[in-house]
């Protein structure tokens, strides 16, 4: 079965890099996620760009609630999703799957600077590319950084991968309410509308401003990033 999408973002949040225990890096998770991705693109045809988030190393609100100024925790933040970046690059490679890293925040010895139109050349000559930094500012999530990427380099959706067993977006947590439903397609207004926990406020306004479908799915079921890609109802659809 084909992808649907032609070039997608992958959105990954740092605590998929560790799963269990939420913090550090487990090199066999990373090794998985390295794996489905470069099947995926390898089986499918479909370029993948991926934006890697740093809260199994440093969150920044973490490091506001400790009093720490906003701008500089989340400078910190943007850091930490560097060394993810490179930690999954490095497993894409050893799986002879040509990756490169772009950053918001230019440090030349480590990685590409992002540029949009360099990030497209690599993704048409069937490289896998991953953003990290963030957007490069403060006060803004890597959710935000993913719909931002998505409609700079022409991506088709933005695929949203949870973790911890939530496999799609539900009337309330399904960690803690056992009432809670899953909901298998909203629009945009309506995640705002109900207050979903789904990506930020500002990543949902920007998507339904450019019309970028996401699709929520857990990421830590083996195969489901192929199964997003073929478009098996496997999570929540947001359009």
């Amino acid at each position: 079965m084909p992808s649907r999408y032609r070039r997608v973002v992958l959105k990954l949040s740092g605590e998929a890099f560790s799963e269990a225990s939420g913090t550090g890096i487990d090199y066999e998770v990373v090794a998985r996620i390295a794996d489905e991705v470069a099947t995926a693109h390898h089986e499918l045809g479909v370029e993948i760009a991926v934006v890697v988030g740093g809260g199994n190393i440093f969150r920044g609100l973490a490091g506001v609630n400790r009093g720490m100024d906003r701008a500089r925790a989340d400078y910190m933040g943007m850091l930490a999703t560097v060394i993810n970046a490179l930690a999954l690059q490095e497993a894409l490679e050893g799986l002879k799957q040509p990756t490169r890293v772009q950053t918001a925040i230019t440090m030349a010895q480590v990685a590409e600077p992002y540029i949009p139109l360099r990030a497209i050349r690599h993704l048409e000559k069937g490289r896998i590319v991953v953003f990290a930094a963030g957007t490069g500012n403060p006060y803004f999530t890597t959710d935000t950084t993913a719909a931002l990427r998505a409609a700079e380099i022409g991506a088709e959706a933005v695929l949203k991968g949870t973790h911890s067993g939530v496999d799609g977006v539900y009337s309330a947590d399904p960690r803690l309410d056992p009432d809670a439903v899953k909901l298998s397609e909203l629009s945009h207004f309506e995640v705002l509308e109900r207050r979903l926990a789904v990506m930020d406020s500002t990543a949902i306004t920007f998507c339904m401003d450019n019309r970028l479908p996401i699709i929520v799915f857990d990421v830590s079921t083996p195969g489901n990033i192929h199964r997003a890609l073929v478009g098996e109802a496997i999570g929540t659809v947001v359009s």
